[in-house]
């Protein structure tokens, strides 16, 4: 009886395995690499917006701070929004006939909100909290790269789940004084640009990140007026830093671990429930 099958036919049998494993590999990672790329996680998209608002001529330009149109960034689990009122008190005075501006002013007489187009737009099932990570000494600028060098709003990271991971697995190079929270420029200490920091007692009511107080000079020979970035305050204008012991940081490691030591970051570990970012 001949053979129905071909001497070939095993070659061939192997062959076809070995193929098949190889696209299914290969569509993996293709996949893998597609859900990290900005076609889906939109990063440095700019979404049409109803006014194209340019965070660099209000940060860096007219000097505003964050917490002027984000009110509530420090108190709440959201930014906030500006309301229109926000944008009129200075557009009632200035641009008043800008053709730009004609949604804000239409918005102003109707009374009707302005449809903004979220650029940082997570899940609904995940629940991030803004004010426990401004609390915590993460600055803007560690989420949302340096808003002021932006004329139209774009998201910088990818703010996937392994994003997130990262960080909190390793907090210490994102960890800065509470008061640089809002400085886009913030580096970091380095060898030329050390960094000083004390602990003052702990205060019910208060965040344990505001018991931390750093310095950009040497505390020793700075008086606090000129010196003083962040923590408590508990001094005036003119009294020299003498009373509390500070330490002297030349790196970005070490600033880290101290603050997340006294600012009382839980650890990996004991972020074990899931309820933590999922509600």
């Amino acid at each position: 009886m001949a053979q129905i099958f071909d001497r070939s036919s095993n070659a061939l049998a192997r062959m076809s395995l070995v193929l098949t494993g190889l696209i299914v590999i290969a569509l993996g990672v293709t996949l893998d690499n597609l859900q990290r790329s900005p076609w889906v996680t939109r990063q440095g998209q700019r979404p049409d917006q109803p006014v194209p608002f340019s965070h660099k001529h209000h940060v860096q330009g007219l000097g505003l701070q964050c917490q002027y149109c984000h009110t509530s960034v420090e108190k709440s689990s959201y930014a906030g929004i500006p309301p229109t009122k926000t944008c009129m008190n200075c557009h009632a005075q200035i641009w008043t006939n800008a053709s730009l501006l004609e949604p804000v002013r239409q918005s102003w007489a109707t009374g009707e909100s302005l449809v903004w187009t979220k650029v940082h737009d997570l899940p609904d099932y995940v629940y991030f909290n803004h004010s426990i990570h401004v609390n915590k000494g993460i600055g803007c600028s560690s989420c949302h790269g340096r808003v002021d060098l932006m004329p139209l709003m774009y998201a910088q990271n990818t703010l996937q789940m392994e994003w997130c991971l990262n960080c909190h697995r390793d907090p210490a190079k994102n960890l800065r004084p509470t008061s640089q929270i809002y400085n886009m420029a913030w580096e970091g200490p380095s060898s030329e640009k050390p960094v000083w920091c004390s602990v003052t007692d702990d205060k019910s009511g208060k965040p344990t990140a505001q018991s931390v107080n750093c310095a950009t000079q040497d505390p020793a020979t700075t008086r606090m007026g000129s010196a003083a970035m962040g923590g408590s305050g508990s001094g005036s204008p003119g009294v020299e830093l003498v009373s509390a012991s500070y330490t002297k940081f030349t790196s970005q490691r070490e600033l880290g671990n101290y603050l997340i030591e006294h600012y009382k970051i839980r650890k990996p570990n004991e972020l074990s429930s899931c309820e933590v970012c999922h509600r």
